[in-house]
């Protein structure tokens, strides 16, 4: 059974379509177009003369959302929406869809840097802000770049079987799904900062002394409030509890300990989790792996690996 895939490239102002049995590109207005790395592409045609095909697939682009989603792209996008048995949207390109609509009342996500804006923007979308694609009847929606790479796999599992996906995968050497949520590969896990001097003095000793004891009491005392209006305004402030924002910040300080090299155990002691077992459950809550393996995939590009073993002792 042949397959066409239809894409909107990641500058928006081109469209591609790929499968058997032959590759077709187009354009919005049929022009040829130059990509973000500077490569041009000429296409057959426009967007508006184009037929039906089987799955339009929409990327995003390094520039705002704001800048990318013109009233060109979005015309073409809804004219080949409406042309498709499936749609699906890699990185930012979900703004596409949310712009049109096509989210509403829908579980999506989108590349980290932007879940918040997504949902900001358009609060009728069920942002995943975690999920590295998410399916919503006939309509994907994922993360970054590489993310393209496992919604791909989701397609070719989806129309050809498990055992098709994983021969797919076995030859791109990827994992058939990656473990963990997005939240891994973000750059910063940073939150809303203080606006009021009581949350930044409290903010300022929690981050000072991560492995400290804080309650909330001690923090209100140093910040000279009464804990439920110290708490109120962590939560009006900053989205969370003032022990919700210390459990984040042992989190990030273990974390970037871990990027420096140190070992699991020093990194869940000083960042305040007492022992390693407790710092590998707040990983494998916050991210679904743990810290040994976490370490490995981002301390450095090379091929050092940590066995079973190793992890298990880091643990115990």
């Amino acid at each position: 059974m042949l397959r066409e895939y239809f894409v909107v490239d990641e500058d928006c102002i081109n469209v591609l379509a790929w499968g058997p049995p032959e590759i077709i590109d187009l354009g919005t207005d049929g022009a040829s177009v130059q990509t973000s790395i500077g490569n041009r592409i000429e296409v057959n045609g426009a967007a508006a003369d184009a037929g039906r095909f089987d799955t339009i697939v929409i990327p995003g682009s390094e520039l705002p959302p704001t800048r990318f989603v013109t009233a060109e792209v979005l015309a073409a996008a809804c004219a080949l929406s409406a042309k498709t048995r499936r749609l699906v949207s890699i990185c930012s390109g979900a703004f596409v869809l949310a712009e049109l609509g096509l989210l509403d009342g829908r579980q999506a996500t989108t590349h980290w840097k932007f879940t918040r804006e997504l949902a900001h923007r358009y609060p009728k979308a069920d942002v995943q802000p975690d999920a590295i694609f998410v399916r919503d009847g006939n309509l994907y929606t994922s993360a970054g770049v590489v993310a393209g790479v496992d919604v791909a796999l989701a397609l070719v599992e989806e129309d050809h079987g498990p055992d098709i996906a994983r021969r797919v995968a076995q030859s791109l050497v990827v994992y058939m799904q990656r473990p963990g949520g997005q939240s891994q590969f973000s750059a910063s896990l940073s939150g809303p900062a203080p606006r009021s001097a009581l949350v930044r003095r409290a903010v300022d000793l929690i981050c000072a002394d991560p492995a400290y004891p804080h309650t909330v009491q001690t923090l209100a005392a140093h910040a000279q409030v009464s804990p439920r209006h110290l708490t109120r305004l962590f939560r009006s402030e900053l989205e969370r509890s003032p022990a919700e924002y210390l459990g984040f910040v042992r989190f990030c300080t273990a974390r970037d300990l871990l990027h420096a090299g140190h070992s699991v155990t020093e990194a869940a002691i000083t960042a305040g989790y007492g022992n390693s077992e407790a710092l590998r459950r707040a990983f494998v809550a916050r991210l679904g792996i743990s810290p040994s393996k976490y370490q490995q995939r981002f301390r450095s590009t090379g091929s050092a690996v940590v066995s079973e073993d190793e992890e298990v002792r880091a643990v115990s």
